[in-house]
Formats: structure tokens, sequence, C-alpha cells
């Protein structure tokens, strides 16, 4: 069998061990589906007791990277992606700074999606933006109730066809809905500022653009309706506000 010998490092056991797997996983090229040792023969060839190699599995198994299976005993799984960012993006479990940088990103992905928006939309999805439009909550200065943002957005995620995407949205909305609460005293002023510069865009605005088949000013639409989140990001006001 491979080498699964550990060594001593300022890690923990279990940590160790279950970094040893999944080296042994990658160097032994294994893929979905394909079986791994007992935990005897791994315990064996480690040198550990059953219970450490059955806590560093019941790790990888939390990560989506092994299963157990009927007669087949353990497995490697193909894991999703966003497995262990859904266990932890919660506001509450999340400090003010990981917050900030999903927030960076979750603009940074919007922005870059319009490529995809215009390669797949249809005329059924340019409809059901219009009722969400329609329906939509706007409360003041292009901001839009939560349920309301959530809906229109997680529509254009859908547009791009990318199940990733979609399934990112799902996850991080319920921090951009805490960020948005605890920073409304911030995004307020700097959304007016943008009002008064005529500069403000609504949702419908980047309906009209998508429908109007206007690449450039959907990209630019959506950049300026991130205005007050890029002010939050370059002022990083989570330091000043901590």
């Amino acid at each position: 069998m491979y080498n699964l010998k550990i060594t001593e490092q300022q890690t923990g056991l279990v940590d160790q061990v279950e970094e040893a797997l999944s080296n042994y996983f990658r160097a032994k090229n294994l893929k979905p589906g394909d079986s791994i040792p007992s935990e005897k023969e791994l315990a064996d060839a480690i040198g550990v007791g059953r219970g450490v190699i059955r806590e560093a599995l019941s790790r990888l198994r939390m990560l989506g990277l092994v299963e157990s299976r009927t007669k087949r005993g353990m497995i490697i799984t193909e894991p999703c992606i966003f497995e262990s960012l859904k266990r932890i993006a919660e506001p509450g479990m999340l400090g003010d700074e990981a917050m900030f940088e999903l927030l960076g990103f979750r603009v940074a992905l919007e922005i870059g999606m319009t490529g995809l928006i215009f390669q797949n939309m249809n005329e059924k999805h340019l409809a059901d933006l219009d009722a969400i439009v329609e329906r939509g909550k706007e409360i003041e200065f292009s901001e839009y109730s939560p349920a309301s943002e959530f809906e229109f957005h997680s529509k254009l995620y859908e547009i791009t066809g990318n199940s990733t995407i979609i399934e990112f949205q799902k996850i991080i909305h319920p921090v951009l809905v805490f960020l948005n609460e605890r920073f409304k005293d911030y995004f307020l002023p700097v959304n007016r500022e943008i009002a008064r510069k005529g500069k403000l865009i609504t949702h419908k605005d980047l309906v009209n653009f998508l429908k109007a088949g206007d690449r450039e000013g959907f990209h630019k639409g959506m950049i300026e309706q991130f205005g007050a989140y890029y002010n939050f990001l370059k002022s990083n006001p989570v330091r000043r506000f901590s």
C-alpha cells in the first residue's frame, strides 16, 4: 500500500491522518465510485487506532469526499463545491472580514456574468424578469426588500445556466441581508448621492438593457447598481465599525 505513515507535526493526530488520507486518495488517483481500504487496513498502514481513522473519515464524509455504501464499504464521492461554505455561511458564525470578502466575491461574480446572461437568455427569461420587477418592492434609492432582491438576482443567476453560480446565490443571500441591515446607515447616504448624480440603476433599467440587447449598457448598469457596494468595499468600513 501507498506509504501512509505520518511524522510528528504541530497539528493534531486526527488532522494529520485526515491530510494523509486526502494525499493517499490523490496519489492513487481515486475517482468517484472507487472503494477505499477498510478502517482496519488504514489504521494498520498509518499506525494509529481505528477510532482516529473513523474520526478522520467522518470529517471527509462531512466534506462530501467519501460515503458508506451497503456491501461496498467506504467509497470516494464527488464533493459539492460549496458544501463546507453552506455549513459556515451564517452571519452569526462569520467575522466581519469574512463577510466583507464574500460581498466582494459576489459583486465581482455578478458583474462578470454579463456574457453568460446574454448568451443564454430567451424570451421566457425576459418575461419572468418583467414579472419579478412588477411585483418587486423597491424601498428607496434602488434599495429593494430582501425577498425582491433575492428573486431578481436569483433569476439572473439562473439565466447563466451554471448550477454552481445558482448554488452560490442561495448560500450568500443571508450574509448580504445581514450586511445591508447592519450597514444601512452607510449605504443610504451613498445611494442618495448616486441618485443625485443621476446614476441610480433600478432592476427595471437592467431588464430594459437586456431587452434591447445592450450588453455594454447592462454591464455598466450592473456596475452602477453596485455603486454603494463598490464604495463600501473600497473604504472597508467593516474595520472602522467593528
